[in-house]
């Protein structure tokens, strides 16, 4: 099975060349322009173990919402398309991951029926010139292109860093175990027989 895809975007705003391999060792090369948002993408497919190469150039001169919510668009078809059918995959996943003081719950269901549900109170609203903001539209962006429904809700933390942090490191984890192929599957998961 080979679930990999390659995405290209070039809009007025953004031009985005996207790899992603889900069945990977976490091998990533990620060069967004945005250094906080590189080191969460890192964090995201180093803990789900996706390969994945980003190289983005975006009118950063106004601000990085653009290059942010592309670049959730561009993940977000990867996975839909490296996903194929979805054919013996577990479909669901959910848990809780601590980063120090922080802790976040995800769930995840490979449904092809894209929502958020995204509560992260940040104490801060942004970390450097990163808008945090920025954080709940790249998940929006991501989950409507990759048709998933995705419940992200941080129940505490006090460090604003931390707290960004939980919420993509639960997503990789997350992620990963919802698109395992499980063997006993032979199927897709539904008992529609289509997701």
């Amino acid at each position: 099975m080979n679930r990999k895809a390659s995405i290209k975007r070039k809009t007025n705003e953004t031009d985005i060349s996207l790899q992603l391999n889900l069945d990977g060792t976490g091998k990533r090369s990620i060069n967004t322009g945005v250094g906080f948002f590189d080191h969460m993408l890192d964090l995201m497919a180093a803990h789900g173990l996706f390969d994945l190469t980003i190289k983005a150039k975006g009118d950063l001169h106004i601000d990085a919402h653009h290059t942010v919510e592309d670049i959730g668009i561009c993940l977000g078809q990867a996975f839909r398309e490296a996903l194929g059918d979805s054919k013996g995959i577990r479909r669901y996943a959910s848990g809780f991951l601590p980063m120090d003081e922080a802790l976040c719950q995800c769930a995840i269901d490979v449904s092809n029926r894209p929502v958020l549900v995204f509560n992260a109170p940040f104490p801060k609203a942004a970390l450097g010139s990163f808008d945090l903001e920025l954080v709940q539209e790249f998940f929006q962006a991501f989950t409507t292109h990759a048709r998933i429904t995705l419940h992200v809700d941080v129940l505490r933390g006090t460090n604003t860093h931390h707290m960004a942090e939980a919420c993509f490191k639960a997503l990789g984890v997350y992620l990963k175990e919802a698109v395992e192929i499980d063997p006993r599957k032979k199927t897709v998961p539904s008992t529609k027989g289509v997701l």
